[in-house]
C-alpha cells in the first residue's frame, strides 16, 4: 500500500514560454472533465516572480501532456497589494459554474525575505482566465497570527461548511546569517468560502522548534479526513539534509489530526529529479484513480512529478 511513482511529467524549460524562465511551483490539479486534468502552477519569470499558468494532462495517464497553455491565468495585483510581487495557485473549486482559485500572494519585505497572505480569484471560462472578486487579501496576518499566512487547501462539504487549512508564520529564524521563516498548518472554517473564521488552532505540531510545515492536501474518505503536507527543517534545507519532505495525518473532524508520517507511502528517489527534494503535494481522486501531483527537487526547479495509490 502506497505511492507508485511514475516519474517527472513536466519541465519548463521542454517548452517555449518566453515569460516562465525557471521553476513549475505548487502543481493544482483541477479535474476538467472525465478525460483532462488541468494543472495550474506557477513558473517564475526573469524577476524571480511567480506568475500562474497551466498544462493539461490525460486523466487516464497523466504522463500524456496534451495542452500547455503559454499565457498567464492572472497577472500580478496592483502596486502596494498583497500579491503585487509574485502568486502561486494552491486549490481550486468548482462552485456553481464557476471555478474558485485560492492561492498565494507574494511582498518582497526589507526586514525578513517575504510576506505572503491568501487570496481568492474566480474563473468564469471553465478556468482559462481568473479575475479577483476584490483587490485585497482573503486571509491575511492578525492580532494572533503576527508574521504571515500561504498554501491554503479547501474543501467544501456542503453549501454552508467550507474547512480551510493553511501555513500559517510563527516566525523567523537566524541560520548562518540567513533569516529563514517558520511555518505551521493551522485550521479555518467558512459559510461562505470568503468569509473566515480563524480560531488559532494548529493542525500538525512540529516535530522540532525548527520545523516547518506547510502545503496541506486533504480528502475525505469512509468519514476520515486523510492530509499530506511537506515539512522541511530550517538548517540545509535547500536540497541538503534538511530538505522538504511528504508527511501524513489523519483526523476524525477535521480538526484535530494524527500525526503518521512513517504513512506518507512515499520516500526520495535514489537518484533523478526527487532524490534531494519532495514536496507541494496535490491530491485528485478522478473516481477511477487517485493521484499524488508534487514538485521535486530545488521547489520546482526540477519540475513537476506524480503518483498512483495502490492498495
Amino acid at each position: 500500500m502506497g505511492w507508485n511513482k511514475k516519474g517527472c511529467i513536466f519541465k519548463i524549460e521542454d517548452y517555449d514560454i518566453p515569460w516562465a524562465k525557471t521553476h513549475a511551483c505548487v502543481p493544482t490539479a483541477h479535474l476538467l472533465d472525465k478525460e483532462t486534468i488541468r494543472i495550474y502552477y506557477a513558473p517564475r519569470n526573469e524577476k524571480g516572480q511567480s506568475i500562474p499558468t497551466f498544462f493539461d494532462v490525460s486523466a487516464t495517464d497523466p504522463r500524456e501532456v496534451k495542452y500547455v497553455h503559454k499565457e498567464p491565468i492572472m497577472h500580478l495585483g496592483d502596486l502596494g497589494t498583497f500579491d503585487d510581487g509574485g502568486i502561486m495557485p494552491c486549490c481550486t473549486l468548482k462552485v456553481g459554474g464557476k471555478i474558485y482559485l485560492y492561492y498565494v500572494g507574494w511582498n518582497p519585505s526589507a526586514s525578513v525575505p517575504y510576506r505572503n497572505a491568501i487570496g481568492l480569484a474566480i474563473s468564469d471560462d471553465n478556468g482559462m482566465t481568473f479575475r479577483r472578486p476584490f483587490p485585497g487579501a482573503l486571509v491575511d496576518r492578525n492580532r494572533t497570527e503576527p508574521y504571515f499566512t500561504a498554501s491554503p487547501w479547501i474543501m467544501r462539504e456542503s453549501a454552508e461548511n467550507w474547512h480551510m487549512w493553511y501555513a500559517s508564520s510563527t516566525g523567523f529564524v537566524t541560520i548562518n546569517g540567513k533569516v529563514e521563516p517558520i511555518y505551521i498548518i493551522k485550521y479555518a472554517h467558512s459559510k461562505n468560502g470568503v468569509d473566515w473564521q480563524r480560531d488559532n488552532i494548529t493542525c500538525i505540531t512540529p516535530e522540532s522548534a525548527e520545523e516547518a510545515n506547510a502545503r496541506a492536501t486533504v480528502f475525505k474518505e469512509n468519514g476520515i479526513y486523510h492530509m499530506w503536507y511537506a515539512y522541511r527543517g530550517s538548517r540545509d534545507f535547500r536540497d541538503g539534509a534538511g530538505a522538504y519532505r511528504l508527511g501524513y495525518a489523519q483526523s476524525n473532524d477535521a480538526i484535530n489530526w494524527e500525526r503518521r508520517d512513517e504513512n506518507a507511502g512515499i520516500k526520495y528517489s535514489k537518484t533523478g529529479w526527487d532524490s534531494t527534494m519532495q514536496t507541494y503535494p496535490c491530491i485528485l481522486n478522478t473516481g477511477s484513480s487517485r493521484y499524488l501531483f508534487y514538485n521535486g527537487n530545488g521547489f520546482g526547479a526540477a519540475g513537476i512529478g506524480f503518483a498512483v495509490w495502490e492498495d
